[in-house]
């Protein structure tokens, strides 16, 4: 009876731990790496596997789900989360010229070369210099939507750093692959507001437009978050300018050929920003990648996809965790 009171308490005790452990309340902490201040979370033990996560235009660290955060920290991951510069709590680069973003788009679309003030490349720079301000040697790096772009660049920088690659949602950026709808571009540019309140309207249809039609957004609901995204930051000036760097890149496609470090692709058939032959194309030229299609997926991390997006992400990162630590016995 003593041994089934004891192991009692030491299975709740060792759930505190792990609670106590992943706790996504933990403060921000800022590094700097070079002229850039960034702003993360470190969730996890530092003696377990690093995981860097790389979010997309304009997204702040809070805009990985807690609940998804804390999941991979119980997974043994020690998972760290960061604002971009020019988002969130990092740097904004307000010595930048101003730039015309509809005379650059345009340019894009022709096919001519765009001004930007900083490439992708230097934000995979930014992530870098961040791992190696932690003291951290390697890692998992998991990228969603343009944070995927700027993982492949990590990958492409560092190969010898990275254990496993995990890319949501992105492009290779090749000409030719399918675009997003008129309606949908519109609502992206739409990023100057006279008021809060019209900021938050904006921002609230935005994530309606990139979610998917297989699920009805409470209208409450995304006011709330953009809300939150609001109230901790807002610089449409820097989202811009993180757009001039995904329009001012040509196609990765060469990029890709080259990578060689074990590599998921996952990709939602319902995504509207970035339709489904992007992961596809993504895929089909990293040699050796795993391609998970989500049916119904769009272009958020909404709550009915959740689990899926897990059930993908966790086998590949757990397999790649145990051959590293096959490697070092």
């Amino acid at each position: 009876m003593r041994i089934v009171i004891f192991l009692a308490f030491l299975l709740g005790s060792l759930s505190c731990m792990a609670a106590d452990v992943c706790n996504v309340g933990t403060g921000v902490e800022r590094v700097s790496v070079g002229d850039v201040s960034l702003a993360y979370q470190s969730i996890g033990r530092d003696s377990d596997p690093a995981l860097l996560l790389v979010m997309g235009l304009g997204g702040q660290l809070i805009h990985w789900p807690d609940d998804v955060v804390e999941q991979l920290c119980e997974k043994g991951f020690r998972v760290i989360r960061f604002d971009n510069r020019d988002v969130g709590l990092s740097s904004w680069n307000a010595k930048a010229p101003e730039a015309n973003l509809a005379y650059e788009v345009l340019r894009y679309r022709l096919g001519l070369s765009v001004g930007a003030p900083y490439r992708l490349r230097d934000m995979a720079g930014d992530a870098l210099g961040l791992m190696d301000a932690l003291g951290i040697q390697d890692f998992h790096l998991l990228g969603a939507s343009m944070g995927g772009m700027i993982a492949q660049h990590i990958a492409d920088m560092a190969p010898q750093r990275v254990r496993s690659l995990t890319l949501v949602m992105t492009s290779s950026g090749a000409q030719g692959l399918p675009a997003p709808s008129p309606a949908l571009l519109k609502l992206l540019a739409r990023r100057e507001a006279p008021s809060r309140e019209v900021a938050l309207e904006q921002q609230a249809d935005l994530l309606a437009a990139l979610g998917s039609p297989a699920v009805v957004d409470d209208r409450a609901m995304l006011l709330h978050q953009a809300e939150v995204a609001y109230d901790r930051a807002f610089n449409p000036a820097g989202v811009e300018r993180q757009l001039l760097a995904i329009l001012a890149e040509s196609s990765r496609v060469d990029l890709l050929n080259r990578l060689q470090v074990p590599t998921l692709v996952v990709h939602g058939t319902a995504d509207p920003l970035l339709p489904v032959m992007h992961g596809v194309h993504v895929a089909a030229h990293i040699r050796g990648s795993e391609l998970r299609l989500i049916p119904g997926l769009a272009h958020r991390f909404q709550e009915r996809f959740k689990a899926p997006l897990l059930a993908a992400v966790l086998p590949h990162l757990q397999a790649h965790r145990l051959d590293a630590q096959l490697v070092q016995l």
